[in-house]
């Protein structure tokens, strides 16, 4: 089994036992080489309420390592998600470990004020 159907089966697996609402959207976190990405979603209606990435200008322009840049993608997102009056999200590190970025873009979420 090659590592990406390894983590494809991992990432069902969590998914059978987690979904949004749209009061409690899923924190979906994906992790390419260079960028992270994270999303609020609401598995019910199938939309994606906020978004947040290392690409934005403000993020990007931070002369920082991917640890450090991941934790202000979650940040971001916790700012938005404020504005839209959103407390409460499902955390979906999507079949990652909870390690590294993954945990950086989970602790910049806690700091800017969601609760998962």
């Amino acid at each position: 089994m090659s590592k990406v159907s390894a983590r494809r089966s991992i990432r069902y697996r969590i998914r059978r036992k987690i979904s949004g609402s749209g009061s409690k959207p899923r924190l979906s976190v994906f992790r390419s080489n260079n960028d992270i990405y994270v999303q609020l979603i609401n598995d019910q209606d199938g939309t994606t309420i906020a978004a947040a990435s290392s690409r934005e200008k403000d993020i990007a322009a931070q002369k920082v390592n991917k640890v450090e840049k991941s934790k202000l993608v979650g940040a971001a997102v916790a700012r938005k998600a404020s504005e839209l009056g959103i407390k409460d999200v499902v955390f979906d590190r999507g079949g990652y470990i909870y390690h590294g970025r993954v945990k950086a873009v989970a602790e910049g979420a806690r700091e800017g004020g969601l609760q998962f």
